[in-house]
């Protein structure tokens, strides 16, 4: 599919879809699509749910706005994506935001360690430049990891 990046075997992100690429998607296997986009935003696509539930995909929207991230959003986002049949197509308008929620789940699964989701975002090619914020919440958020990875590690050599 055009312009989507396989994180896993789980997890696949890409920028805003159109319907041929939904069609394709379904062709290629995936089971759901989770839409991180808001109704407001500009290109979004009205009949995307409706579309996605008549090709046999389960279709998820929870809009993630930079702003309005936090950690019980996060948590949501995180239980949604556990609870998709997999494999989930996630997306947003550029990809920025799912792929930033993509390292979470992965970081939170303890698939993928905090240093190991910060080398995934620069090969993914993330821009930082285009939502500063996302970046401060994406690097707090594996902070909070690597300080639960460094406690665990000095209790178990205690």
């Amino acid at each position: 599919m055009e312009n989507a990046k396989q994180i896993n075997e789980q997890l696949t992100i890409c920028g805003q879809i159109n319907l041929n690429q939904l069609q394709q998607a379904a062709q290629e296997g995936f089971k759901s699509v989770l839409n991180l986009r808001s109704s407001e935003e500009k290109g979004y696509l009205a009949e995307e749910e409706q579309q996605a539930k008549a090709l046999g995909l389960v279709y998820c929207q929870s809009p993630v706005t930079p702003t309005a991230l936090n950690q019980e959003h996060i948590t949501q986002i995180l239980q949604l994506i556990d609870d998709l049949p997999k494999p989930v197509l996630l997306h947003c308008g550029t990809g920025l935001r799912a792929g930033v929620i993509s390292l979470m789940y992965l970081v939170a699964r303890q698939e993928i360690t905090p240093e190991q989701a910060w080398e995934k975002a620069q090969q993914l090619g993330i821009d930082w430049n285009a939502s500063p914020k996302l970046q401060e919440i994406f690097q707090n958020y594996l902070a909070q990891f690597s300080r639960i990875t460094q406690t665990a590690q000095k209790q178990e050599y205690s």
